[in-house]
C-alpha cells in the first residue's frame, strides 16, 4: 500500500481538455527509457486519443498486471503502463524510496518518453497512493482518477507489517517505505478540481476479515468502505462504488475494472 507525491517540476502542467488532434499519438510504444543516470524504466503506450490513461500497479506487481484492460481501453484513449524501479524491466534504485521518489520517477519518465497529458490515472491497491501523489503535485494535468481499492493508512500497524514492509527488509523488492509512503499521500489530500474521480471500494466479508491475524488491520478492513470515502475530498465529482471481491478487484472482476476506466475517460475527454 502506498501514498503521495511530491515535488517535480510543472513543465508539461496544462488544463485538461477534450479530445484534440493535436493530443492524439500515431505511434505505439514498447521499450525502456532512460530517466537520469543511470536509472531507466520500461513504459508501454497503446492506442490514440485524449486525455492520456496512465495505469500504476499494485505493489510489487508489474505493467503486466494491466493486460487485461489495455486492450479495451487502448481503444478509446491512448493507455500506458511502466515497470517501476526495481520491477520487471526496469532498472534498480537504491532505497529507502519515499513518494517524492516515487512521483518523481513518474514525472521523468513522461517527460522523457514525450507522454503528453492530460492524464486519467488508475491506481490498483498501493498504486494508487502513487497516483494520488502525482496528481496533488500537478493538478492542472489531470483529467480524472480512479482508485481500484486503496485503502486508507493504518494508524496503529502491529510490529509485524512495520518490519515486513520496512525498505531495508530483503523482501522488500521495491526498496519503498511503503507505510511513510501512504501516511504521506493520505496527509496530502486536497481538490484537484472538476474532474470525475471513481473509487472502487471492497466490502470485505466476514471470512475474509478473520483471515487477518491482526486486530487492527482487521479493524481497518471491516472500516474500509467508510476510510475510503476520504479520497472523495479529490473532487466534488468523486464517486464511490462499493464492490463485493477481495481485495484483487481486477482478478476478480475485470470488466468491472475496465468498465469504471472507461467511464472516467468518457467523462473527462466531454
Amino acid at each position: 500500500m502506498l501514498l503521495i507525491g511530491c515535488g517535480g517540476n510543472e513543465d508539461n502542467d496544462a488544463k485538461p481538455s477534450g479530445r484534440s488532434a493535436s493530443s492524439f499519438a500515431a505511434d505505439d510504444l514498447d521499450g525502456v527509457k532512460k530517466i537520469g543516470p543511470g536509472r531507466s524504466l520500461y513504459i508501454r503506450c497503446k492506442g490514440t486519443g485524449s486525455p492520456t490513461v496512465v495505469m500504476e500497479a499494485g505493489d510489487e506487481d508489474t505493467s503486466d498486471s494491466y493486460a487485461f484492460a489495455e486492450p479495451a481501453v487502448a481503444k478509446l484513449a491512448r493507455t500506458c503502463v511502466y515497470d517501476r524501479a526495481n520491477l520487471g524491466r526496469s532498472g534498480s534504485a537504491a532505497g529507502p524510496r519515499g513518494l517524492p521518489a516515487l512521483v518523481g520517477d513518474l514525472e521523468r519518465l513522461l517527460k522523457t518518453a514525450q507522454i503528453s497529458g492530460p492524464y486519467v490515472l488508475v491506481g490498483t491497491s498501493g498504486g494508487g497512493f502513487i497516483t494520488a501523489g502525482y496528481a496533488s503535485a500537478h493538478p492542472r494535468q489531470i483529467a480524472g482518477l480512479v482508485f481500484v481499492d486503496t485503502g486508507a493508512p493504518l494508524k496503529h500497524p502491529p510490529p509485524e507489517i512495520v518490519d515486513a514492509t520496512a525498505p531495508e527488509n530483503p523482501n522488500n523488492v521495491e526498496r519503498r517505505d511503503y507505510l511513510q509512503v501512504e501516511k504521506d499521500a493520505w496527509a496530502a489530500r486536497k481538490r484537484i478540481g472538476e474532474i470525475p474521480v471513481t473509487i472502487l471500494t471492497v466490502k470485505f466479508s466476514a471470512a475474509a476479515i478473520n483471515e487477518s491475524p491482526f486486530p487492527s488491520e482487521r479493524l481497518a478492513m471491516r472500516r474500509n468502505v467508510e476510510r475510503q470515502r476520504g479520497w472523495l475530498a479529490l473532487s466534488p465529482r468523486a464517486k464511490q462504488i462499493v464492490v463485493h471481491t477481495g481485495h484483487a478487484v481486477e482478478e476478480d472482476d475485470p470488466q468491472l475494472v475496465i468498465d469504471a476506466i472507461l467511464d472516467v475517460v468518457t467523462a473527462a475527454a466531454q
